[in-house]
């Protein structure tokens, strides 16, 4: 061999280096891709199959989009003619009260459907959505959706900035829009800005009346009622409890509020995640989340759009009505909804498969998996040294204390008869934040009681190095003498000093900002303008099919950027005469189009507040969405397909009278 060869010998084996790493970075970046694939595609495939099924339907210029049948012509002529007469009517000063279902069934006596319509026309002018789009320059309206559509990108990423938190954010972003609007009036760019009317009260009332009820549920006693709610959610079997909370989350949203379950029970969901030790938290807390959203699509007292849907429909809907109509919508929602979570979650609720197929035998066959099994044994070698120790530790303890036997003490007897009540009232169609606020306040004055005549007095005696006793401190007046306190002058801890504090303002804080910039933004008629444009022609026959189809995805789209609540306000003052069967789509949609992004429901944000604020930072957004998006969409368009099928509200509105 030439001294050449020697010499060229190493030169030649960089290249080679330099080719196992560049192979290795290559396969680090397939991987990174696929895994990026597997995550997000099968939201995309949803978002195409979206587009390409309206493509199909209306065509891609919207050129197969029908004309109006004869029905939706003459329904559009005489909205004319009854807005026109009511517009000329005059006005006789009678005061319009802010809920006007009581006007609904007037006599003729009383004016009739005219009289009504006269009233509900100035409530929806005045409360619902006033159109002041036209005192705004085009200046004004882009500054105004570019400061808002900033804001919701640092609501929806919260992380990617300066860790302010989304409360912080959204206080900071309201500020920030009144300001704005302040300087766009001086300059002639924008009209006044009414912040206070833009947030809605009832909703941060409810919070704080259901936060100051959890907190008393939870704290007043251990082993109460809040305790035995958590151990009915609890299962060694990840899928079981996964599948526990989805049954009690639809249930419970659908008959008090969606609003009320996840901010019960997201403390709860997390709890149960710590106790288990399981590794990835989001299945549980999706769960939640996402059967709430679902299960309150079901009754007109689920969730917020609901109750105000009814009240603003021209036609009367009654809770059977609006309930038989969304049964089998929402029966077809869960269950997508349901088989999404578990094939997208397989790995964590069913440890140890190897696949679809075994999940399926665990599901049906009552199949076990090694992991599965030792799952079980923990979890039973868990409760019985928990309970051996409780054993020991309630050898001297007051009788009014339970001890984890499945008894019932004196305090969780009060906590249940609270509780009932609370319901009943709801039922009754008491106003739900009046009656969240009582509960809060009656269990106040109960665990105010029983904290002063019940439970041990705190030791307040101090110890030195060696742990001997020292004797209390002597005080002295002013000229020197002893003070001796009395035991009944005691200072006593008060309510305001322990449980109020542990009320979280922070989310309401968030709630008032997002109010705020919501406000803000549809007084530009953005989102109106957006809905006449992608609707085209199907704006007034949005509910006839193909375009209820194409429909359901603007209102999607719309609830995630400009909330549903906002929307739904929206569609009532642009249909004041929508028909029962239109509201019924509307509410549909909004509903289920929550579960789409974390900012699409209060829902979604309360979980994730309530989460964070124990420790469990993995509810995001980037973690939602590749969950999010799939699901609902065909939970949507499913529950869509199945409610064009079968419905029982009339296309038509007996009040305007083209039912004939």
């Amino acid at each position: 061999m030439s001294p050449l060869n020697d010499i060229e010998t190493p030169h030649r084996s960089k290249p080679a280096r330099s080719l196992k790493i560049a192979t290795a970075t290559d396969e680090t970046s397939n991987s990174n891709s696929s895994s990026s694939l597997r995550k997000w595609g099968p939201a995309m495939l949803a978002v195409l199959g979206v587009l390409a099924l309206n493509a199909y339907l209306l065509g891609p210029t919207g050129h197969k989009i029908p004309p109006l049948s004869d029905q939706a012509q003459r329904r559009m002529q005489l909205s004319h003619e009854r807005t026109t007469q009511i517009e000329a009517m005059e006005w006789d000063d009678v005061k319009v009260h802010r809920n006007f279902n009581q006007f609904r069934n007037l006599s003729q006596e009383e004016g009739g459907v005219m009289e009504y319509t006269r009233r509900r026309h100035r409530a929806l002018g005045e409360y619902v959505h006033v159109d002041v789009s036209d005192q705004f320059s085009l200046f004004g309206k882009v500054t105004v959706s570019l400061i808002y559509f900033a804001f919701w990108v640092f609501l929806m990423f919260p992380n990617w900035f300066l860790p302010i938190g989304r409360p912080g954010i959204a206080l900071g972003g309201g500020l920030t829009m009144v300001v704005y609007r302040y300087i766009l009036t001086l300059s002639g760019d924008g009209p006044t800005f009414y912040a206070e009317k833009v947030i809605i009260m009832e909703p941060l009332f409810l919070l704080f009346g259901l936060m100051l009820t959890t907190i008393y549920l939870e704290k007043m006693e251990r082993g109460g009622l809040f305790d035995k709610l958590r151990e009915s959610l609890d299962d060694p079997i990840n899928w079981k409890r996964s599948a526990k909370i989805m049954a009690m989350s639809t249930i419970g949203s659908a008959a008090v509020m969606n609003d009320s379950v996840v901010l019960i029970f997201s403390g709860v969901v997390v709890d149960l995640c710590v106790r288990h030790k399981v590794a990835n938290s989001l299945p549980y807390l999706l769960s939640l989340a996402t059967t709430a959203n679902i299960g309150s699509a079901l009754t007109m007292t689920g969730n917020p759009q609901n109750i105000l849907i009814v009240s603003l429909a021209y036609d009367d809907i009654s809770w059977m009505e609006f309930a038989s109509n969304m049964v089998l919508p929402v029966f077809a929602a869960t269950a997508i909804n349901t088989i999404m979570m578990f094939a997208y979650y397989g790995n964590e609720l069913f440890p140890g498969s190897s696949g679809f197929v075994e999940n399926m035998g665990i599901l049906f066959g009552g199949n076990r998996t090694p992991e599965m099994l030792a799952q079980e044994h923990a979890y039973y070698a868990r409760n019985s040294n928990a309970n051996a120790n409780m054993d020991e530790s309630n050898v001297n303890v007051d009788v009014t204390v339970p001890a984890d036997n499945g008894q019932w003490s004196l305090w969780s007897k009060i906590q249940v008869c609270v509780v009932t009540m609370f319901l009943c009232f709801f039922a009754a169609g008491f106003d739900v934040c009046v009656v969240s606020i009582v509960a809060g306040c009656v269990l106040m004055l109960v665990n105010a009681y029983k904290r002063q005549h019940y439970d041990p007095k705190p030791d307040t005696t101090q110890y030195d190095a060696d742990g001997n006793p020292l004797p209390p401190k002597k005080t002295y007046d002013i000229d020197g003498n002893e003070i001796v306190s009395a035991e009944e002058e005691e200072e006593l801890i008060t309510e305001s000093e322990t449980t109020l504090t542990e009320v979280d303002y922070g989310l309401l804080l968030l709630f008032i900002g997002q109010f705020i910039l919501i406000g803000s933004f549809n007084d530009t008629g953005v989102p109106q303008a957006f809905f006449f444009a992608t609707m085209q022609g199907c704006a007034d026959q949005m509910t006839s099919v193909p375009c209820v189809y194409w429909f359901v995805a603007v209102i999607t789209i719309l609830s995630n950027i400009a909330s549903n609540v906002p929307v739904v306000q929206m569609l009532a003052a642009t249909f004041p005469y929508a028909t029962p069967y239109d509201w019924m789509q509307v509410s549909f949609s909004a509903t289920i189009a929550g579960n789409l992004t974390m900012l699409g429901s209060a829902a979604n944000m309360i979980v994730a507040f309530q989460a964070a604020k124990v420790g469990d930072r993995t509810f995001t957004s980037e973690r939602h969405a590749p969950f999010g998006v799939p699901s609902t969409i065909l939970a949507l368009y499913g529950g869509t397909f199945l409610l064009t099928l079968v419905h029982f509200s009339p296309e038509c509105s007996e009040k305007l009278g083209d039912c004939d």
